[in-house]
């Protein structure tokens, strides 16, 4: 076991019995550690549902274009914890080193009282952040936004909220506009706001929450709005039409999520020549996420010329996502569409799985190794029935996708994969497939 894995388990046996959102235990840390909070690149803070880590990708690729320094917090991880933290001195994951100090003077800082783990492990990332130069700091929020570790930037250059969907109930409430409220958390007193087209309860929430802070709010749909054109990408605001190429990301909800990026910079007076947004929209990369895999190990096992996808979503509005970017592969080309799925039990594979139907030949279930909080194989392939699908367990990844090749063979024509459910599988995935992000 190497020293990261080792303070990383300290760490994580700190973490209270019960998870009481809070910022008590954030505050008291930071100020043990010098408020490094305060001492930050200009913020840009990312909330919402589903789409946070795609914005966050497309924000970083075009500042980067266009010659910015980008500190950037994400989670979960896939492969490696230090995926989290990237730092804009050179764009690179933060290094083992690094790493390690920082975390090491967050447990001494600590002082062994109770804190969770994404709470200590946000204060390393401000710290090294507060070190190391960059232009910006991308901060995506953990959980919900009002009582997430990363709402302790008072004044950041504008709040960003994407799609806000129904998850993480058991913490954020089981009403669309509860969770709402707690996404619009992150807006703060006269800093710009953009939101994502929101169901209307949810926008209701946050249009009511930018009045109280007196926060100019734009949103796409209303404000702005970016669409497919002839093979490009419109982009159109109050000031004017930028005509841009497609995002690189799959799916047609990315011209959303582009739309919203762009907005955000904007907001911000950050936004770059077309030139700039044209090669930061060409070289996005955001791993496990609507991710073709095309080669490695696992795409061995499969049969020749299978059609691999490799997706993380794991809530309802993921799942229509997902399931209407697989139904215009089948548009493209038709094929036999086998899922292959672990999911958490803090999910809701039922709302997950029932924008499949009709689309999906079989689902295989398999556990996932890198949690112990995932659903059984037998009770996910239960919940996938629930939803109106037919589903067998399987005791492994590798077993599930053997039985795809097996299907395969007696239907005589390559079949197109996904693999999906959970960001836990996603990275398991990519690490049986040797494809770490970089």
């Amino acid at each position: 076991m190497d020293q990261i894995t080792r303070i990383l388990d300290r760490l994580l046996a700190l973490h209270p019995k019960e998870i009481d959102l809070s910022l008590g235990r954030m505050h008291r840390l930071l100020a043990a550690l010098g408020s490094p909070e305060k001492r930050l690149p200009p913020v840009i803070h990312i909330a919402g549902t589903n789409g946070k880590g795609s914005v966050t990708a497309t924000l970083r690729a075009i500042l980067e274009a266009s010659g910015k320094r980008c500190h950037v917090y994400t989670s979960p991880h896939l492969v490696s914890f230090n995926e989290r933290i990237r730092l804009g001195s050179d764009s690179k994951f933060v290094s083992d080193p690094e790493l390690f100090n920082a975390l090491q003077r967050c447990e001494e800082a600590n002082g062994g009282e109770e804190i969770t783990f994404f709470e200590i492990t946000t204060a390393a990332a401000f710290l090294l952040f507060a070190e190391h130069p960059a232009d910006v700091v991308l901060l995506e929020v953990g959980l919900g936004g009002r009582l997430d570790a990363t709402n302790v930037i008072d004044d950041p250059l504008v709040s960003v909220i994407t799609p806000v969907s129904m998850d993480h109930e058991k913490f954020l409430g089981d009403d669309l506009s509860v969770i709402a409220a707690e996404k619009a958390g992150i807006i703060k007193p006269e800093r710009p706001v953009v939101s994502a087209e929101q169901d209307p309860a949810a926008h209701k929430v946050i249009e009511r929450q930018a009045a109280r802070c007196r926060a100019a709010l734009k949103v796409c749909g209303q404000d702005f709005a970016a669409q497919p054109d002839q093979g490009r990408m419109a982009y159109q605001d109050n000031d004017g039409l930028l005509d841009l190429v497609q995002p690189i990301l799959g799916g047609g909800h990315q011209y959303a999520n582009s739309a919203l990026a762009l907005a955000a910079l904007k907001a911000a007076n950050l936004l770059p020549d077309v030139t700039s947004i044209d090669a930061g929209l060409k070289s996005v990369n955001w791993p496990g996420r609507l991710q073709p895999l095309t080669h490695g190990p696992l795409v061995d096992m499969c049969p020749k010329g299978s059609e691999i996808w490799l997706d993380g979503g794991h809530n309802p509005g993921a799942g229509v996502t997902v399931a209407q970017f697989m139904g215009e592969q089948e548009e493209r080309g038709p094929r036999p569409l086998y899922l292959v799925a672990g999911m958490l039990t803090t999910k809701d594979p039922v709302g997950f799985f029932r924008p499949f139907d009709g689309l999906v030949r079989h689902v295989g279930t398999v556990p996932i190794a890198t949690t112990n909080t995932a659903r059984t194989p037998e009770d996910l392939a239960d919940l996938a029935r629930c939803a109106g699908l037919e589903a067998t367990p399987f005791p492994s990844l590798d077993a599930a996708l053997a039985d795809v090749a097996a299907c395969a063979a007696k239907d005589g024509e390559p079949p197109r994969i996904l693999i999906c459910g959970s960001l836990y599988l996603a990275g398991e995935a990519l690490a049986r497939n040797k494809m770490a992000p970089d």
